[in-house]
Order: structure tokens, then sequence, then C-alpha cells
């Protein structure tokens, strides 16, 4: 059962694949594996080059999502 996110249509959710990680278009590609490719050095082409199963817009919609998820929350006390 894959479930899409309500704001990025490309990054979806399947309890049955990469263990119920945020995937990119349910391929068996984790967001935090994309932003850990990001975080080490590799550029976006190099990325691509090295998955060809990716598009460009799957990259932004992860930088996308995790912005998102990291966005400041004031809970009240």
């Amino acid at each position: 059962m894959k479930i899409r996110h309500y704001k990025f249509s490309r990054i979806t959710l399947d309890p049955n694949k990469c263990f119920g990680k945020h995937c990119i278009r349910g391929l068996r590609m984790p967001v935090s594996s994309v932003l850990s490719y990001l975080s080490s050095g590799m550029t976006i082409d190099e990325i691509l080059k090295e998955w060809p199963e990716l598009e460009r817009e799957d990259i932004y919609q992860a930088l996308g999502y995790a912005s998102l998820t990291m966005e400041e929350r004031i809970a009240p006390l």
C-alpha cells in the first residue's frame, strides 16, 4: 500500500518497502539516502548519473520534504 505525501507528490510511504521509510516515487530509494548523498558533497548531477531512475525533481522534493520536517514548531507549556 503506497501512500503519497499530501504536499510532495514524489514522496511516498509504503510499510512494505525500506522498513516504512519515506521514499522517492515508490522506489527503494529513501529520502534520507538522497539527503545523505547531498550532505556528503555529491552534486545533483552526480546523483542522477549514479541512479538514473531518479529525476531532478525527486531531489528537489526530497529537500523540500526535509525542510518541512525540520520546521520549527512551538508547543505550549
